[in-house]
């Protein structure tokens, strides 16, 4: 038994917790708050930033858009964007996270979609595809921060472990973009 509490009361990985607790304690430093638009990993930032007492301080929103639906609905991500593009690119992505910090109110928002397998890959796609988006309350929406990473096939929870950790770098203040 460890002696943090909180790391005893979680079935959630310790570096997954660790890294929620650095960006719960430096946003909420800065008083700055933050939303999360999660597909492929399906909640699993949002769960791991609840983890951390306080945590209330500086998590406004999460949101699970698994279909293209739901980001239509909830973040009003285009259609024309989902049918040019996929629901795996930067400009859904991108799409997701101003959608996030528009209903929401937050300061910042990160999104998050990919292919975490096993099926619904492509040779343009592959599984372990992850894309990235981050948008700040008063930056320009000109100036589109994300990234795509390709995690190689690490199974299903190891696409969604890496992705998690990757989306609670980029909510960390003055993270590089991804």
């Amino acid at each position: 038994m460890t002696s943090d509490p909180v790391k005893a009361d979680t079935i959630l990985p310790t570096a997954l917790v660790d890294a929620a607790r650095r960006v719960v304690e430096a946003n909420r430093a800065i008083g700055r708050t933050i939303a999360l638009a999660e597909s492929c990993t399906g909640g699993l930032v949002a769960a791991a930033i609840t983890e951390i007492p306080g945590s209330s301080e500086i998590l406004d929103a999460g949101f699970v858009t698994y279909s293209n639906g739901a980001k239509m609905d909830l973040l009003k991500v285009s259609n024309d964007v989902l049918e040019t593009f996929g629901s795996v690119s930067v400009a859904t992505a991108w799409a997701m996270a101003q959608g996030a910090l528009e209903v929401s109110g937050a300061d910042v928002a990160v999104a998050i979609t990919g292919i975490a397998g096993p099926d619904g890959g492509s040779e343009k796609k592959p599984v372990g595809t992850v894309v990235f988006a981050r948008a700040e309350k008063n930056a320009d929406p000109g100036q589109v921060v994300a990234d795509r990473r390709h995690f190689g096939d690490l199974g299903r929870g190891g696409v969604r472990l890496q992705a998690a950790l990757c989306a609670l770098e980029l909510l960390m203040p003055d993270s590089p973009a991804p």
